[in-house]
């Protein structure tokens, strides 16, 4: 189930409607999947007027816009979290791999710019942000490449993907973060020609 990335109350004041209406937008996408999404879908489930979500987004497109730029700060927070903490590459790739698997709606979204208002400044900013540590820096041990950065983003959104679609054969009783921690670690030995990948553990 796609988590809230914002909370949520019964009354709406000050701005919480919008949230609240990216919150049901992401349970609908969660359900249904994005191409069921509609304005009047969600005025239904949050249980206002049909011209609400219109005030807020304008239009559907206007919608899985602002639910894409809210989706690249969650990813920026929760990468740059993971670089402070631990100023471990592999960790920020599996920081990547959790918030996918957590909010896979908005993952969804995020990555199909055919969705988007592709000019929205509240949009661009906020890939630019994530951008800045999916493929920017820092970049993999040993490597000091942008090209490294975008193979390892490649890596661990396949597997997100390849995990959200079942597509993984099944290993029991091993977490997906696991997984995708040694999937990284197998990418950075490679890039490394064979030597240990930095906090190989």
């Amino acid at each position: 189930m796609n988590a809230p990335l914002n909370g949520r109350t019964q009354q709406y004041h000050h701005g919480d409607l919008r949230r609240a209406l990216l919150d049901h937008a992401a349970a609908a996408i969660s359900e249904s999947g994005v191409a069921k999404v509609s304005l009047r879908e969600l005025a239904r489930r949050a249980g206002v007027s049909h011209a609400a979500p219109t005030h807020h987004f304008g239009s559907r497109e206007g919608l899985l816009t602002a639910l894409a730029a809210q989706g690249f700060h969650a990813l920026a927070d929760l990468m740059h979290s993971a670089q402070e903490q631990t100023a471990d590459f592999a960790e920020m790739g599996v920081a990547y791999v959790q918030f996918a698997l957590s909010h896979p709606a908005h993952f969804e979204v995020m990555f199909q710019p055919h969705l988007h208002q592709g000019d929205d400044p509240a949009l661009r900013a906020a890939q630019q942000r994530a951008g800045e540590l999916l493929y920017g820096t820092p970049t993999p041990p040993g490597t000091g490449t942008r090209d490294a950065g975008i193979a390892a983003w490649s890596l661990v959104h396949g597997f997100a993907t390849l995990w959200l679609s079942n597509a993984l054969p099944a290993e029991q009783d091993t977490p997906p973060e696991q997984r995708a921690r040694q999937a990284i670690h197998a990418f950075l030995d490679g890039r490394n020609n064979g030597r240990p990948a930095a906090n190989d553990g």
